[in-house]
C-alpha cells in the first residue's frame, strides 16, 4: 500500500520533486550500466549465431573430407524398362552386359467358380511348400526348413472366410477371391518367387472323398496323387540371366551379390548394358552445400562487424577484434589453396571464386568440367600433407578450424565467456548502486524533512511576529 506523505506542506517546498530529481541523478550510472549490459548481451547472442553457423560449415566441410563422399558410385542401364540398378559400397566401376531370358515367378493356383457367398464344404486342408519337377509336376520335394500347415474349414465357411484363414495361417502363401461373370474363384499364390517356393494343397474332406471336385477337395492341388481341381496358372520359377556371359539362376528378381555392391532389379526379359561409375552428382551437391553454408557464415560475420554509413548504424560486433580475426583467418584458409590437388591448386580452378564480400560464387559449367578429374579434386579437398598441415586439403582445414574456434578453449567460447563475465560484473555493480541509491534517498529525505520542519517553525514564528506587529501598530 502506498504511503501518504505531507512533506513540504509546512514549508511550501516541493520536497518530493527535489528528492526524486536528486535520486534520479544518483541512479544515472545504473542506467548507463544497464545499457552497456544490453549491448553485451546482444554481442553474446551474435556470437551464438556465429558459432551455430561455424558448426553448419564444419559439417559441410566434414562431408567433403569423408572418403565415403568420394567413393560413392552410381549405376545406369541402357534400358530402364528392363532393369533398374543401384550401386552400393564395394561396387566396381565398369560396364556389364546383362541378358535376362526369364523372370522369377510365384506359383499361382485358381479354383473352379463358386456361387457368390457359397460354402465350400468342411474338413481340413494342408499347405506344404516345396519344388515341383518332372512332367506335369509329377514329383514334389518338400522345402528344407518348412513344415506343412493344416487349416480347419467348417461347413459354414465361404470362399472369403477360407481366404482369411489361409492368409492367417503363415503357410507361405497368399490367398484372394476373384469374382467375374461366372462366379467367385479362390486364387492362391506363393508369397515368395522361386522354384523352391512352389506348394501343394491336400485336403481331408468330411464328405469322405478327397479326390473329387466336390466339397473341400475342390480346393486341393496335388498332381503327384492326381487329385484336386485347382488349376495352376503360373509355375514357381527362378530368374534366368547372364552377366558378362556368366549364367545366373535366382529365386528373386532382385539380384544382389552377382556383382559386388551392385543391386539389379529385373523388370522384363531382354538385353541391356549396365554402367557403374563415380557419382559425380553427389560430389557436386556436397561442394554446393558447403558453399551455401560457408557463404551464410561469411555474410553473418560481415553484417555483424560492418558499419552502415547510410543508416549510421553499426553491427553488434563492429570493431570486435575476435570477430574480425575469425573472418580474416577463415578467408586466408579459403584463398590459400593446396598443392596436393594436382590439376587444381585453388578454388578458382574449379569455378569457385571469392568475391570482395568474402563469399564464394560458383561457375557451374567449370565445376562440372572439374568433376572429370575426381582424383585431383579429392586431393584438393581432403589430401593430407604430412610435412605441412597448412597444405592439407581445404575441407580438412575448414573442419579443423571450425573445431578449434568452437571448442572448449576456442576463440568464440573464450570471447563469449569473457562477455558473460562482464554481464555478471555489471549486474553485481547495479545491485550495489541500487543499494547506495536507496541509502542516499533515505538520507536526503531525512535532511529535507528536517529542513521542512525547521522552515515550518520559522513560518509559524514569522506569522506570530507579524500578528504582534499588526496589533502594536493598530494600538
Amino acid at each position: 500500500m502506498a504511503s501518504i506523505t505531507s512533506t513540504g506542506l509546512g514549508s511550501g517546498l516541493d520536497v518530493e520533486s527535489i528528492v526524486s530529481k536528486l535520486v534520479a541523478i544518483e541512479k544515472q550510472p545504473i542506467s548507463d550500466l544497464q545499457d552497456r549490459t544490453t549491448t553485451i548481451q546482444t554481442q553474446i547472442s551474435a556470437y551464438g549465431k556465429i558459432s551455430s553457423a561455424f558448426s553448419a560449415m564444419r559439417d559441410a566441410a566434414a562431408k567433403l573430407s569423408n572418403p565415403t563422399t568420394w567413393q560413392a558410385l552410381t549405376a545406369t542401364t541402357s534400358d530402364s524398362t528392363m532393369a533398374s540398378v543401384v550401386a552400393g559400397t564395394g561396387s566396381g566401376a565398369g560396364t556389364y552386359a546383362l541378358n535376362v531370358t526369364s523372370l522369377a515367378s510365384s506359383q499361382s493356383l485358381s479354383s473352379k467358380a463358386f456361387a457368390n457367398n457359397a460354402t465350400v464344404g468342411s474338413g481340413s486342408m494342408t499347405i506344404e511348400l516345396g519344388q515341383w519337377s518332372g512332367t506335369n509336376n509329377s514329383t514334389f520335394t518338400s522345402k528344407d526348413g518348412a513344415s506343412p500347415v493344416s487349416i480347419s474349414i467348417s461347413a459354414t465357411d465361404t470362399l472369403s472366410s477360407v481366404r482369411d484363414k489361409i492368409n492367417a495361417s503363415g503357410a507361405g502363401v497368399l490367398a484372394s477371391v476373384v469374382t467375374d461373370a461366372n462366379g467367385s474363384r479362390l486364387v492362391v499364390r506363393s508369397k515368395d518367387t522361386g522354384e523352391a517356393n512352389g506348394f501343394r494343397i491336400t485336403t481331408a474332406d468330411d464328405d469322405g472323398n478327397n479326390s473329387d471336385a466336390n466339397g473341400l477337395s475342390a480346393l486341393a492341388y496335388d498332381p503327384t496323387a492326381s487329385i484336386g481341381s485347382m488349376t495352376q496358372n503360373t509355375a514357381a520359377a527362378n530368374a534366368k540371366l547372364s552377366i558378362n556371359g556368366l549364367d545366373i539362376s535366382s529365386a528373386s528378381n532382385n539380384i544382389e551379390g552377382a556383382v559386388d555392391g551392385l543391386t539389379i532389379n529385373l523388370l522384363k526379359t531382354g538385353q541391356s548394358t549396365v554402367s557403374v561409375g563415380q557419382d559425380k552428382d553427389s560430389v557436386k551437391k556436397a561442394i554446393n552445400d558447403f558453399v551455401t553454408s560457408y557463404n551464410s557464415l561469411m555474410s553473418l560475420m560481415r553484417d555483424d562487424t560492418k558499419y552502415d554509413d547510410s543508416s549510421k548504424t553499426s553491427g553488434p560486433l563492429q570493431g570486435d577484434s575476435t570477430a574480425v580475426g575469425l573472418q580474416s583467418q577463415l578467408r586466408n584458409i579459403t584463398s590459400s589453396g593446396s598443392t596436393l590437388g594436382g590439376a587444381f591448386q585453388r578454388l578458382s580452378d574449379l569455378g569457385l571464386s571469392i568475391g570482395t564480400a568474402g563469399t564464394i560464387t560458383v561457375d557451374d559449367s567449370k565445376l562440372t568440367s572439374a568433376l572429370g578429374s575426381m582424383s585431383d579434386l579429392k586431393n584438393l579437398f581432403m589430401g593430407v600433407d604430412s610435412n605441412d598441415p597448412n597444405n592439407n586439403g581445404l575441407a580438412s582445414r575448414w573442419r579443423a578450424f571450425a573445431d578449434q574456434v568452437t571448442g572448449f578453449d576456442g576463440q568464440i567460447t573464450t570471447r563469449t565467456t569473457g562477455l558473460q563475465s562482464r554481464v555478471t560484473a555489471n549486474n553485481k555493480r547495479v545491485d550495489e548502486l541500487n543499494d547506495r541509491a536507496d541509502a542516499y534517498e533515505k538520507r536526503v529525505r531525512a535532511q529535507y524533512t528536517a529542513l521542512d520542519t525547521q522552515m515550518a517553525k520559522l513560518n509559524d514564528m514569522q506569522s506570530y511576529v507579524n500578528k504582534i506587529t499588526s496589533m502594536l501598530s493598530s494600538g
